[in-house]
């Protein structure tokens, strides 16, 4: 991944409301950056289809954006947690563009399938005319606690970053057991944790979130020149309250 997006983590923020951001717009340019963009990024599995489409207007989606994000995917092993994975790069690259951003989980949309791809989540855009209107100061918008999220004593300053990831309806769904040999991701599903989001989507967006919280913790891994291989795994049942996603191993 670039380097240039592990600056955009201090930048961003989620604009639940495209109010006051200026007279600027979106350029046909620019959206056709996007698109070009969105193929380079890496994905989290080699081996799913994705696709994006962007759109001028969702009929669920109010917020005041210009556009609509729609992100589609090939149903495989892991793949919310990658289309996660690979949509937080497109967000940050949208930041590095004075792009606001919002992942707008509960979206519907007419086109349910693309080429035989599902629809999954969708990021709502506009341009914002003036950087002092992204995020300040991220040490201040509320996250859960450190010790509530990372086990262990090492790796702490990036912790201290990636607890920051966003999430569906805030729900921060990440668990962590840290080691210096060895960093592990569950997905943690606290009961009765789920804000407005509907009971049988929890575990849908709460796996799309797991894959931008590892997008966050790669990034802050390459900027701190710290190599290690990842292993992920199926989750065997999503229902349960705590599943193991990754493993990284520090070399």
């Amino acid at each position: 991944m670039n380097n240039y997006l592990y600056d955009m983590i201090f930048k961003r923020k989620s604009f639940h409301l495209f109010r006051n951001t200026g007279d600027e717009h979106i350029t046909d340019d620019e959206l056709k950056d996007i698109e070009n963009e969105f193929n380079k990024f890496r994905p989290l599995v080699e081996d799913i289809n994705v696709k994006m489409k962007i759109v001028k207007d969702s009929t669920t989606c109010k917020r005041g954006q210009e556009y609509c994000i729609l992100l589609y995917s090939e149903k495989k092993d892991n793949y919310l947690q990658n289309i996660g994975y690979i949509g937080e790069q497109l967000d940050l690259y949208l930041v590095s563009k004075n792009i606001g951003t919002l992942w707008f989980g509960i979206g519907k949309v007419e086109e349910q399938q693309i080429d035989g791809l599902d629809f999954v989540i969708m990021i709502a855009i506009a341009k914002i005319d003036s950087e002092t209107k992204f995020r300040k100061d991220m040490y201040k918008s509320k996250r859960k606690e450190l010790s509530e999220i990372w086990n262990g004593d090492y790796y702490t300053d990036i912790a201290n970053i990636v607890r920051f990831t966003p999430s569906a309806c805030n729900t921060q769904p990440w668990l962590v057991d840290a080691s210096e040999q060895e960093i592990k991701i569950y997905r943690y599903r606290k009961p009765g944790k789920r804000g407005i989001m509907p009971i049988e989507k929890v575990k849908h967006y709460n796996q799309i979130d797991i894959g931008i919280f590892l997008c966050f913790l790669e990034l802050c891994l390459n900027k701190n020149n710290i190599e290690f291989d990842r292993t992920l795994y199926v989750e065997e049942n999503a229902d349960n309250e705590i599943n193991l996603t990754a493993t990284y191993k520090i070399n």
